[in-house]
C-alpha cells in the first residue's frame, strides 16, 4: 500500500496579511498530481485542515473541493482534526462521507475504531486519532492525570485493544500533537500554537511502539523521529522562522511486514522566504542580496539612527518586504523610553523621550511643537499641558 502523509494545511491562513488561499489551492492541485503519478492508495491528513475553528467560507469551499477531488481519484482519504479545527464542524457528515471513501475522524468517540483497507498483502487498519484535549477528556476517560501523555496513552490503549482482535493486520496511526524522541529532538516554529497543559506538551514516541507507521501532525517542519514515526510538516511556510524548512509530504510504502521505503515529495514553493539584516544603506547596495528581490522578506535594520521612510525605501528593491524591525547597535539607549515614564514629567516630555528612543534622534522643533499641540488637545486644560504628579 502506498501512503501519502500530509498535515497542517491551515486553510484560510494568511502570511503577514498576504492571502495564501491561491497557494493552498495550488498545493491541492499538486497532491492530485502526486496521487496520479505515484499511484497513491491512501492519503492521510493528520490534523489542522483549517486555521481556526470558524473558518472563512472560501477555506471551507477549498476543503470541500480537495476532499471531493481525492474521493474521485484512485486514493482513499483519512482526515483527522487538529487543535486549530472545530471537531464538530470538520466532522459534520462524517458518517455519510465514509461511503464515498473520505473518512473524517474528529470525535474522541471514534478512537479505537479503524478504517480498514485492503491490498495484496491483506488488511491495513488506519486508526485516526483526532486532537485529544486533556481538559475535555480527563473526566470522561477517567485519566490518571490531566496531561497529553495520559490522554494519548489511553487512546493508544484503545488502539492496541482493537489491533489485538485483528492478528496479522498492519497498522497506521494518525496523531496530532507534540511528540519527541530523546534521540531525535524536534524543532518548533513561531506559527505553531502552544498546546501545553501544566507547562507540558511533549509525549514520547514510545507510545507508538509496535505500530507499523505513525503519521503525525502539529509541527510545521518535517521530522523523522524514528523510521516509522514522522511529521510531514505544513505544505507552506506560515512564519519566517520556517524560512529554512523543506515543505512537502511523505510517500510511504507499506509492505507485507511494515514500512519498506519512504520518500519526501517536495511541495511547490509559491514564494521563497528571506531574513536579511544590516544597515539600510548596506541592504540597498549589497549585490549578493539580489537573490532575495523576489522573496517575501523580513528585514532587521541595524542603523544607529532609525532611517526615515525605511519600509518604502526597502520595498523599492525588495517589493515583497513584509516585516521590518530595528535593532541598533547596543540596543535601546539608556535613559530613553521606559525610564522616561516617571512621576513629575509632563506628557509632552514623555512624548519627546519616546520619539528620541524610537528612532534614535530627538524631535525637531517643528515636531516638538506638533507634539505639544497634540498633548494640549488631550489635556483637560486646553491651555496647558500639565505636569503629571
Amino acid at each position: 500500500m502506498r501512503i501519502l502523509h500530509t498535515s497542517d494545511w491551515h486553510l484560510g491562513r494568511s502570511f503577514h496579511r498576504e492571502g495564501l488561499l491561491g497557494h493552498q489551492a495550488a498545493y491541492v492541485d499538486h497532491l492530485l498530481e502526486v496521487i496520479d503519478a505515484e499511484q497513491v492508495d491512501l492519503v492521510v491528513v493528520a490534523g489542522d485542515i483549517y486555521d481556526r475553528a470558524l473558518p472563512p467560507v472560501d477555506a471551507v469551499r477549498l476543503a470541500n473541493e480537495a476532499f471531493t477531488r481525492i474521493a474521485h481519484s484512485r486514493a482513499r482519504l483519512v482526515v483527522t482534526s487538529g487543535n486549530h479545527d472545530s471537531a464538530q464542524r470538520l466532522g459534520f457528515g462524517a458518517d455519510l462521507m465514509d461511503a464515498a471513501g473520505v473518512h473524517i475522524r474528529a470525535s474522541a468517540l471514534s478512537v479505537g475504531t479503524p478504517v480498514l483497507l485492503e491490498d495484496e498483502h491483506g488488511t491495513v487498519a488506519v486508526h485516526g486519532l483526532p486532537y485529544l484535549d486533556p481538559d475535555l477528556l480527563h473526566e470522561p476517560w477517567q485519566l490518571p492525570a490531566r496531561s497529553h501523555e495520559a490522554v494519548v496513552g489511553e487512546a493508544m490503549r484503545r488502539v492496541r485493544a482493537d489491533l489485538a482482535t485483528r492478528p496479522g493486520v498492519r497498522s497506521v496511526v494518525m496523531a496530532h500533537g507534540f511528540f519527541s524522541s530523546a534521540a531525535r529532538p524536534v524543532e518548533t516554529s513561531d506559527s505553531e500554537r502552544d498546546i501545553s497543559v501544566g507547562g507540558v506538551s511533549m509525549v514520547s514516541t514510545d507510545v507508538f511502539d509496535g505500530i507499523d507507521y505513525a503519521a503525525l501532525g502539529h509541527l510545521h517542519g518535517r521530522h523523522t523521529l524514528t523510521e516509522t514515526v514522522r511529521y510531514s510538516g505544513s505544505p507552506l511556510a506560515y512564519s519566517f522562522s520556517e524560512a529554512h524548512h523543506r515543505k512537502g509530504s511523505w510517500l510511504v510504502d507499506l509492505g507485507a511486514a511494515g514500512v519498506t521505503s519512504t520518500e519526501f515529495i517536495d511541495a511547490p514553493v509559491p514564494r521563497r522566504l528571506a531574513r536579511i539584516s544590516g544597515t539600510l544603506a548596506d541592504l540597498l547596495a549589497d549585490a549578493s542580496l539580489a537573490r532575495h528581490e523576489d522573496a517575501w522578506v523580513q528585514a532587521t535594520l541595524t542603523d544607529a539612527v532609525r532611517p526615515a521612510q525605511a519600509m518604502e525605501r526597502l520595498r523599492r528593491r525588495f517589493p515583497h518586504t513584509l516585516v521590518l524591525s530595528f535593532q541598533p547597535p547596543g540596543g535601546h539607549r539608556p535613559g530613553s523610553a521606559g525610564a522616561a515614564v516617571a512621576a513629575g514629567r509632563s506628557d509632552h516630555e514623555i512624548a519627546l523621550d519616546f520619539v528620541d528612543a524610537l528612532r534614535g534622534r530627538p524631535a525637531s522643533p517643528a515636531e516638538a511643537a506638533l507634539l505639544r499641540d497634540a498633548c494640549d488637545a488631550c489635556s483637560p486644560d486646553r491651555d496647558l499641558d500639565t505636569v503629571v504628579s
